[in-house]
């Protein structure tokens, strides 16, 4: 077969496969617990952060209303998963910014919880990046996110694990994250498929996924929206949501 035949056939089936997922996602085992990993190229994909209907001021608080909401721009929800802790009226805990406005403040001091387990961070969307930021850096750098969610703790900073977590913790959720590559190219989600730890979850970010900066994004409401895999996770109203929007097909 000649080399021109050879380039149009398979310019044939790429064609027939259609184009590359949006976002990739695999199961991953990890110190004997399961995970759902899903990549993202921050370069190329368009990622968001959600919280409040533009017309109502209500919370979407799920996926299926963030999707309906995306839909009459001819858009759709490729992927998203929840983005941050909240209080029960879902108003952010931290820092949140959409379209480039901060709608709540950063949060720099310890306090109780998860969240207040200093160092932690903040996830910020940027044009062809996407960055998990430690909250004291952020503050100073200033760096102009488009949208930001903070959350805590840190899983890693800088290639550290955070100090606080313990091999022998008992304290064990169901957990979801993010980390980011030093590029900025590479958003890594990921969350467990049972309870698992923080030095479990740590680890994960740190030595499989080997991302340099990892932030925890909440446990126990835990939520994932992959239609790739025929993933829709239902239950507790959300928060912050983040997510990557694709166009519908026409």
């Amino acid at each position: 077969m000649s080399k021109g035949r050879v380039l149009r056939w398979l310019a044939a089936l790429i064609a027939l496969a259609g184009p590359a997922a949006a976002v990739e996602c695999r199961s991953v085992e990890h110190a004997g617990q399961a995970f759902t990993v899903c990549e993202v190229d921050a370069g190329r994909e368009e990622l968001r952060l959600f919280l409040t209907d533009e017309q109502s001021g209500k919370p979407l608080a799920s996926f299926g209303n963030v999707d309906a909401a995306l839909a009459p721009g001819g858009e759709r929800l490729d992927f998203a998963m929840n983005g941050g802790m909240y209080h029960t009226d879902r108003r952010p805990v931290g820092l949140y910014v959409e379209h480039g406005q901060a709608r709540a403040p950063l949060v720099t001091s310890a306090g109780p919880g998860n969240f207040g387990m200093l160092p932690n961070g903040v996830f910020c969307i940027r044009e062809g990046r996407a960055d998990v930021i430690e909250t004291l850096r952020y503050e100073r750098e200033a760096p102009g996110c488009r949208a930001a969610t903070q959350s805590g703790p840190m899983l890693v900073i800088d290639g550290a694990l955070h100090p606080r977590f313990l091999p022998d913790s008992d304290s064990r959720y169901v957990r979801n994250g993010v980390g980011t590559s030093g590029d900025g190219r590479r958003a890594v989600f990921a969350i467990s498929e049972g309870p698992v730890t923080f030095h479990e979850f740590g680890t994960l970010f740190r030595d499989v996924l080997k991302v340099p900066q990892a932030l925890y994004f909440d446990g126990n409401i835990s939520r994932l929206y992959a239609p790739g895999i025929g993933r829709h996770d239902g239950g507790f109203p959300m928060g912050p949501i983040v997510g990557v929007v694709g166009r519908m097909p026409n």
